[in-house]
């Protein structure tokens, strides 16, 4: 890719395809790493959970830590930078003021997010969306190159950051799991099988343990997806991926070589050596090579959706790819009323490979969903309703009456 910003993004009158089905797969993703954490309170806490410890419990574990954990969050971060592009070359185009209409785009995520952080899922990602989406508006104007060179920066800081860290902590003799991480997660699990009023008690006791991983974890890695999919929007990549077969085939090897290995020791200290230092280190080497996997992925899904299969590939993807903001939530939804006191107070209670299955089944049932839906409104519920809010102007809810994008 040339340093230039001089392409504008790509069928600007129109949807792009392949990015409603990157959406989609990086959805899939999201829940399937998410389920685990809604299924069981020892998930994430450095505790092995009592009641999963048959080899195929941890070889479902491994494998989700391996090729999923850290990786779609990514992906799907890339595609809001992105997107934010051609929201901005829409705006321009109509001669629309877009910096209100962004900061109200923002406010209604995060509002969103904290009500979905408190009611249904601590690990909400939409308010850590909001929040370096004031970043992401301030640098709107940056070139290509130099988001790129961002984004490297960003990343190198933090995985260094983390090898300091790790180094400190080996120096030091070491640290573990916290003794009562056992109780803790057993009380948890109590708590969210009790009524509404206990899963909202457990919720906000998990929140300050969330903030933190998404302060020092997610939120620089976000960011510097954020500006990645600026550059690659500055450019419109996605519009003609073909374009830049050389690039997709690079990514491709590096992602599931350097990315895969990473993706292995973090799984490796995640499991073997939780709390230590070497889980910091593997942390920090996470947060270099994830983003390749995440990259490869992409790549591959661009490749196979310009051959033979593509149209089917599309099809399948990008109906609750157009509607992932509503899907997102309703995940969240479906599983607290599957695991937590709200329902049926599974959590514990389903295995990690119940778990999986249970992922695959809920979005294939979405993307059916999403196509019946989609033929009969131009937007997801609540995508309608964020886009109320972003124009405050009263949107088309009936596909017949909607005016094209």
């Amino acid at each position: 890719m040339t340093a230039t910003d001089s392409v504008r993004p790509g069928r600007a009158s129109g949807r792009l395809l392949q990015v409603d089905a990157l959406r989609g797969f990086a959805l899939l993703g999201i829940l399937i790493v998410n389920i685990g954490y809604l299924a069981s309170a020892h998930h994430g806490s450095g505790v092995e959970d009592p009641a999963f410890r048959d080899p195929l419990d941890h070889a479902v574990r491994a494998f989700v830590a391996v090729f999923f954990e850290a990786k779609f969050f990514l992906l799907f971060s890339f595609l809001f930078g992105y997107s934010f592009t051609l929201q901005l070359a829409s705006a321009e185009r109509r001669g629309a003021g877009f910096v209100p209409r962004f900061l109200r785009r923002l406010s209604g995520l995060f509002v969103l997010g904290a009500a979905h952080a408190v009611l249904l899922f601590p690990g909400d990602i939409l308010t850590t969306y909001a929040v370096l989406g004031l970043v992401l508006l301030a640098v709107r104007r940056l070139r290509p190159r130099r988001a790129v060179s961002a984004a490297v920066v960003i990343l190198v800081v933090v995985g260094a950051a983390y090898a300091l860290l790790a180094l400190a902590l080996h120096t030091a003799g070491g640290a573990g799991v916290e003794p009562g991480a056992a109780t803790a997660a057993e009380a948890a699990t109590e708590a969210l099988r009790g009524d509404p009023a206990s899963v909202v008690s457990a919720h906000l006791r998990q929140l300050p343990g969330v903030l933190f991983l998404l302060a020092f974890f997610q939120a620089p890695s976000a960011l510097a997806a954020f500006l990645l999919g600026l550059a690659a929007g500055r450019l419109g990549a996605l519009a003609e991926p073909l374009a830049y077969g050389r690039a997709l085939a690079r990514l491709q090897w590096v992602g599931f070589t350097v990315g895969l290995l990473g993706g292995l020791v973090y799984a490796h200290a995640s499991f073997a050596h939780p709390g230590g230092a070497y889980q910091v280190l593997a942390l920090g080497i996470d947060v270099v090579t994830a983003p390749l996997l995440a990259a490869a992925y992409a790549a591959t899904l661009l490749r196979l959706s310009s051959g033979r299969f593509g149209p089917r590939l599309t099809a399948a993807l990008a109906p609750p790819g157009r509607m992932a903001l509503t899907h997102y939530l309703g995940q969240s939804l479906v599983c607290a009323l599957l695991f937590t006191g709200y329902g049926a107070a599974l959590v514990g209670r389903v295995s990690p490979l119940g778990a999986v299955a249970i992922a695959l089944a809920l979005f294939t049932a979405q993307a059916v969903i999403s196509r019946w839906w989609l033929r009969r409104h131009p937007y997801g519920p609540v995508e309608w309703l964020l886009r109320v809010w972003t124009t405050l102007a009263w949107q088309p809810f009936r596909r017949r009456a909607a005016a094209p994008e």
